[in-house]
């Protein structure tokens, strides 16, 4: 069996007035996320993960934020995609681990719903992906609820 290992990482910016996405499932919040597409940061980092374990350079390369098709997007139809080039490729998922970096609001409630969500799009088990959260205590445009960050590292595999 062949393995290889993918990181991710993003950032956007936090606004009043716009929709906070993670892992495909809507937060309520007075900010959301600023971005081309619908600013999924989570989706985004785990897209890049994979895309950079098959050495297939990063999302801006696959969906550049300069083609009008895709603003607005769901960032779910994005991984959709990511997937299929992953097991074009003949790869499987072994597993996922991520952390959002977000000072308000608490993402642990919405953990269990962004697993499923992601689970489905993907087409693998919730065991296999794992969401942690954290704050930055208050430092840096994190703390200051100017953004949100998050990393995801994957794991594939291939027989």
């Amino acid at each position: 069996m062949k393995v290889r290992t993918g990181f991710g990482y993003d950032v956007h910016r936090l606004a009043a007035g716009e929709e906070l996405w993670l892992g495909g499932v809507l937060v309520p919040h007075s900010k959301g996320a600023v971005g081309h597409s619908d600013a999924d940061v989570l989706i985004h980092v785990i897209c890049d993960a994979l895309l950079g374990s098959l050495n297939l350079r990063d999302i801006g390369f696959h969906f550049p934020d300069t083609d009008p098709a895709y603003k607005g997007i769901d960032s779910k139809k994005l991984l959709t995609e990511v997937m299929v080039l992953v097991r074009e490729k003949g790869w499987e998922i072994g597993n996922i681990d991520t952390t959002v970096c977000l000072q308000q609001p608490k993402v642990n409630p919405h953990i269990p719903a962004m697993k499923q969500s992601l689970a489905a799009v993907m087409g693998i088990p919730e065991d296999d992906i794992s969401i942690k959260a954290t704050t930055t205590e208050k430092l840096g445009f994190v703390g200051r609820e100017d953004g949100i960050s998050a990393y995801a590292s994957v794991l594939v595999t291939r027989d």
